[in-house]
């Protein structure tokens, strides 16, 4: 018998529209929990999957299952959760409440607690865990532009769910080690806050030695903290996470030469923390940075720089005013911010 049970994205924002776009695409049946603005712009103009490498992909409101009722979990066969990670347990309960017993439920999620969260949540089920390298932009009219390179992982399972995900234009690769691989993604989603706090795009931030270098001590925080806990982080880019720090240090010429092999970055790309200031909306920085924070008192040490940036996210999330548009310096002094 022929498996006709649909792919549903849960909590379906920029990352997840694009991903269940894609799935669609190429023949898959997607079906997509989102807000109702997200339901509204779809059936209204469609969805339109762009990408820096060119991709350029319109399908049809009807080319897509689309609604806000939860209820349209029932007929899945794999759960892909893409909500951001303050909305995990509402998400999982949903999921209980909702979704068939023996359904596959995928963390698409930054941080390295969420899986733990729908396990403890979801007893019974199979949960697996995943990791989404790339950066997706939301536009106007149901537009979503991919900015950044880098294949999904998703955590290695008797069914080969990653093989079932795997289509055109979204690789997706299983791992051994997903706890590994989030680690080491959250390494490099430290740099969600810089370029938040900065108001320049992640291409032109990369670009100065300056911004690099802070990049580079938070990175080097980060795996000091995690060398005391025990953690071995495994990369999200080819170089590996112990010499990511030392790469961020080189001159800029050198840099960009190396960062074009491994990593392509559309020039208007910012990151998800960044388009949260300025849509006035909660951000990750407690799942991120946080984390760091949090870690680092469990063992007894300290991660001001962690602790530091962490502060001025939530002041910037406080004053409602966007990003704060700060300079490296600024960031690394311990003077208050306006």
């Amino acid at each position: 018998m022929i498996e006709t049970r649909p792919i549903c994205i849960a909590g379906a924002g920029s990352i997840g529209c694009f991903v269940g776009g894609i799935l669609a695409a190429a023949g898959r049946d997607v079906a997509i929990l989102a807000r109702r603005r997200i339901v509204d712009s779809i059936e209204g103009h469609g969805l339109r999957l762009t990408s820096f490498e060119g991709l350029d992909q319109r399908l049809a409101p009807d080319q897509l299952r689309l609604s806000d009722d939860p209820a349209i979990m029932s007929e899945a066969k794999i759960i892909l959760v893409a909500v951001k990670s303050g909305d995990t347990a509402e998400m999982a309960r949903l999921i209980a409440d909702h979704a068939a017993k023996d359904a596959i439920v995928v963390s698409l999620q930054n941080g390295v607690g969420n899986v733990g969260v729908l396990r403890a949540a979801l007893p019974g089920r199979r949960i697996l865990g995943g990791m989404v390298p790339f950066n997706v932009i939301a536009k106007d009219d149901g537009h979503v532009h991919r900015a950044t390179s880098g294949n999904i992982v998703v955590e290695r399972d008797g069914a080969d769910t990653a093989s079932e995900l795997s289509v055109p234009h979204l690789a997706v690769l299983a791992s051994d080690d997903i706890v590994g691989v989030q680690w080491g993604k959250l390494l490099v989603n430290l740099n969600n806050a810089l370029n938040a706090l900065s108001d320049i795009p992640l291409r032109s931030q990369l670009a100065q030695r300056a911004w690099r270098s802070l990049f580079a001590d938070q990175m080097a925080e980060g795996l000091a903290v995690l060398k005391v806990a025990g953690i071995k982080p495994i990369s999200a880019t080819p170089i590996p996470a112990r010499l990511t720090p030392h790469l961020l240090r080189l001159p800029d010429g050198l840099f960009n030469m190396l960062l074009g092999r491994t990593m392509k970055i559309d020039a208007n790309a910012r990151s998800s923390m960044w388009e949260d200031l300025q849509r006035d909306r909660r951000t990750e920085i407690d799942y991120l940075q946080g984390v760091v924070v949090e870690l680092a008192a469990k063992y007894q040490i300290t991660a001001p720089l962690s602790l530091r940036v962490m502060t001025l996210i939530k002041h910037a999330e406080t004053s409602g005013r966007g990003s704060p548009a700060l300079t490296p310096d600024q960031i690394r002094s311990e003077r208050d911010i306006d």
